[in-house]
C-alpha cells in the first residue's frame, strides 16, 4: 500500500489564511463549522491543510468572516482552485516525488525564483545528463543500500526535466542564480556530460527571463556558507517561500524566516561578478573540458 502523504504545502497557506481571518472575526471553531453545517473537528482539518478546503467552502467562509478586499478574496480563490486543480505533474507518482510537487507548483506560481547554488546547477538548467547523473548519485548516497529503483531514478529525471518547461511559459517566472565558481570546475557525469552543461548555461543566459552571475572564489567567505538554497517571490496573496534540501527531506520556510534568506541572497549577488563577466566565466570553463 503507498504510504499517505501529509498536507500539501498549498491546503497549509490556505488553511493558515482561514485560521488567521476566523480568529481575527472573533469566531470560535464551532461558529464556523455550524455556519458550513459542519463539525468543528472538520474546520481544524481544513485550518490545518490535513483536508483540502473545497472552494465554495472557502468564499463561504469568506463572507462569514467579513472579508471584504477583492485581492484577497481573488487570491484565495485561486489558491482553493489550485488545490484540486490538476497539473502537469499529475502524471508522475506523489509518493515517489513527495515534496516536489510543492516545489513545481511553487514554480508555476512565483513571480521570480532567486537560486544560490553552491554545489550543482540548478534543476531549471540542467541538461538531461547532467541531471542524470545528479539524481543517480544522489539516490545511491540517500538509500544506502537498499538502492532505488531505476524506474524511481528516470522518473525524477523526467520529472525534472519536465519542470524546466516554466521558464517557457507564457508568463514566466524571472530566475535569478549565483552560481558558486566551484560549480564550473566540478565534472559532473565526466568531461564530455560537464561540457554539454556548461554550452547549455551559455545559451540560456541568453533569455529574457534569466540571470546568472558567478560568485567567484576570490570572495572568499560569504553569505552562503551554509548551504545551497531558493527563494520563492511570491503574487499575493501567498508569501515569499525559501526551500532548502537537506539529507531528511525539503524544509520550506516562510514570512520572517524567507526574507533571512533574501538577504543573504542580496549579499551574494552583490559579491558576484556581472552578468557580462559571469558568461566570461562560463565561456571560459567550457575550455577546460575537453
Amino acid at each position: 500500500m503507498a504510504a499517505r502523504r501529509g498536507p500539501t504545502l498549498r491546503a497549509q497557506w490556505l488553511g493558515k489564511h482561514l485560521r488567521e481571518y476566523r480568529e481575527a472575526a472573533g469566531l470560535t471553531l464551532r461558529q464556523a463549522g455550524d455556519y458550513l453545517q459542519r463539525d468543528a473537528a472538520t474546520i481544524s482539518r481544513l485550518e490545518s491543510g490535513i483536508i483540502p478546503a473545497r472552494v465554495s467552502d472557502v468564499m463561504a467562509l469568506l463572507n462569514l468572516y467579513e472579508i471584504d478586499d477583492e485581492q484577497i478574496r481573488d487570491g484565495l480563490e485561486q489558491l482553493s482552485r489550485d488545490i484540486w486543480r490538476k497539473g502537469w505533474w499529475d502524471g508522475f507518482s506523489a509518493d515517489s516525488l513527495g515534496g516536489m510537487l510543492d516545489h513545481a507548483w511553487l514554480e508555476t506560481r512565483a513571480k521570480a525564483v532567486y537560486s544560490y547554488a553552491a554545489m550543482v546547477v540548478p534543476g531549471l538548467l540542467q541538461t538531461r545528463d547532467y541531471a542524470s547523473a545528479v539524481i543517480t548519485t544522489g539516490a545511491m548516497g540517500a538509500t544506502g543500500a537498499t538502492g532505488a529503483s531505476a524506474r524511481q531514478v528516470e522518473q525524477w529525471i523526467e520529472f525534472r526535466m519536465a519542470r524546466q518547461n516554466v521558464l517557457d511559459a507564457e508568463n514566466p517566472p524571472r530566475l535569478l542564480v549565483v552560481l558558486d565558481e566551484a560549480v564550473l570546475h566540478r565534472a559532473v557525469g565526466g568531461p564530455g556530460v560537464m561540457r554539454a552543461q556548461l554550452e547549455h548555461l551559455s545559451e540560456a543566459v541568453s533569455r529574457p527571463n534569466v540571470t546568472l552571475q558567478v560568485l567567484p572564489f576570490s570572495v572568499g567567505a560569504h553569505a552562503g556558507l551554509e548551504g545551497a538554497f531558493m527563494v520563492f517571490r511570491m503574487p499575493e496573496p501567498y508569501s515569499d517561500v525559501t526551500y532548502v534540501e537537506t539529507r531528511g527531506g525539503a524544509v520550506y520556510t516562510e514570512a520572517d524566516g524567507a526574507e533571512n534568506f533574501v538577504q543573504a541572497y542580496d549579499l551574494l549577488l552583490n559579491a558576484a561578478l556581472t552578468p557580462d563577466d559571469s558568461a566570461t566565466a562560463i565561456k571560459n570553463a567550457v575550455d577546460r573540458f575537453k
